[in-house]
């Protein structure tokens, strides 16, 4: 294992503590308004659900400029007695630091893992710091499994609105599926469970300090308990309540950094997706319930306007990555969008869309900045496409149309294996020979 270097604030917290059972990590970054309740819950759950255990709850803070840091201290559980009933309030640390390293997410959660790691904790959970939903049952459904299942990697299955999570359920989702065959329906959630197993192999890897550690961490470390074969599940936790946004608002940056991810992780992980089919269920802890959701509006114009503008800016980058046929297709409707004609990417050809982009980082590495940014309006067009035709259904049948999804991708994965070594519409590939390391 990597050597763990603690901050030293850190490393001098731990010194007093000594030992934790578990270990609840917060990132944040300017979450003042949030972080307070989702502390309150974490810190309840813990003595609700294990009064017998150590537990510590640390904010991995990225620098805030507001109160977070202050809110995560100040926190208190209000109306303990009526909360736990006769479950007696055991005390868990609350913790607050300063990261250090590549700005983002991976960062926090380095050191959430290397206070882990140092305190011996048998379970570590993860959770974001804007959550306006979450519950002391969430510390729970995320522990449990890890415990007392034999569990290495606990994701999270959410209710959310048909329109949030749009880079998951167009891209990360199906993609991810497809590639290792197993249906964790959100690898990006932001929630997680994880064993001191998985702990030390986290650590062990040498991505702290690359583009990864920025927007790319959820998905490193799902593909990472998925490929590797460590024992993964669900649970289910409910409405997810945050911040979400407009998808035709910018979320390029995102976007480019966690589907780039994806694809750097499918040349790493060849041998292990290159022979599986299919996709096989993956057990979900939780009782599964309706529940109330913020709306979310979007503006299907503005997406139609980015590919339109896409169509007639981007076609030279296109080409270096998307077969003749299908560039023909993207034009064809680009020119339909300028007549007025409702967008409809079908399933069959985003699917191309998206194996031909992963194929084209792999080939033309310097190519990638250019190649993900021109993404962009090709992922526009498909949230809009989606959200013309579900607008009048339901969340079981939007849920529906992404299962339709996800099975072209599966059914298309020859499609993939076919254009992977070559040039767009080359000759299938050799078989790779390399092994990948597993637990």
């Amino acid at each position: 294992m990597a050597s763990l270097v603690l901050p030293e604030e850190a490393r001098r917290a731990a010194e007093v503590i000594k030992q934790a059972d578990i270990v609840i990590g917060i990132p944040s970054y300017n979450n003042e308004r949030t972080i307070a309740h989702v502390v309150r819950a974490a810190y309840a759950g813990l003595a609700k659900y294990f009064p017998q255990l150590t537990a510590v709850v640390v904010n991995s803070d990225g620098g805030s400029t507001d109160a977070t840091r202050e809110a995560v201290i100040s926190a208190r559980v209000e109306d303990s007695h009526l909360l736990l009933l006769d479950t007696p309030l055991g005390g868990a640390h609350r913790l607050s630091f300063p990261y250090h390293g590549v700005p983002g997410k991976g960062s926090a959660f380095r050191l959430v893992f290397q206070l882990a790691s140092t305190l011996g904790a048998k379970a570590c959970a993860v959770v974001d710091s804007d959550l306006r939903s979450i519950t002391p049952e969430w510390i729970d459904l995320l522990v449990r499994p890890v415990l007392f299942a034999g569990y290495d990697f606990v994701a999270p299955y959410y209710q959310r609105h048909k329109y949030d999570g749009t880079i998951t359920n167009s891209i990360v989702y199906p993609l991810t599926r497809s590639l290792y065959g197993l249906s964790v329906r959100q690898p990006i959630g932001g929630e997680f469970g994880i064993s001191a197993r998985l702990v030390s192999r986290y650590l062990e890897r040498d991505v702290w300090d690359t583009d990864v550690a920025r927007y790319g961490i959820d998905i490193w470390m799902t593909t990472v308990a998925i490929a590797e074969g460590f024992r993964v599940c669900q649970s289910f936790l409910g409405a997810k309540l945050h911040d979400a946004k407009d998808p035709s608002s910018d979320l390029s940056a995102m976007l480019h950094q966690v589907v780039g991810s994806v694809f750097t992780l499918m040349q790493e992980y060849e041998p292990v997706w290159w022979e599986r089919e299919g996709a096989r269920p993956v057990e979900v802890f939780g009782f599964r319930f309706d529940v109330g959701l913020d709306p979310i509006n979007v503006d299907v114009a503005r997406m139609a306007r980015a590919f339109e503008r896409g169509c007639e800016e981007l076609g030279e980058v296109w080409a270096l990555a998307l077969t003749p046929d299908t560039l023909a297709r993207l034009r064809a409707l680009g020119r339909g969008c300028r007549l007025g004609q409702p967008l409809h990417v079908d399933n069959e050809l985003w699917t191309r869309v998206v194996y031909e982009f992963a194929c084209a980082y792999r080939r033309q590495p310097i190519s990638r900045g250019h190649l993900m940014r021109s993404l962009t309006p090709l992922y526009l067009a498909r949230v809009a496409s989606f959200v013309i035709e579900t607008q009048q259904m339901g969340p079981a049948e939007v849920e529906t149309e992404i299962e339709n999804l996800c099975l072209a991708f599966e059914q298309q994965k020859p499609y993939l294996r076919a254009q992977w070594n070559g040039k767009p519409g080359g000759a299938p590939p050799v078989r790779p020979e390399r092994e990948v390391v597993t637990p």
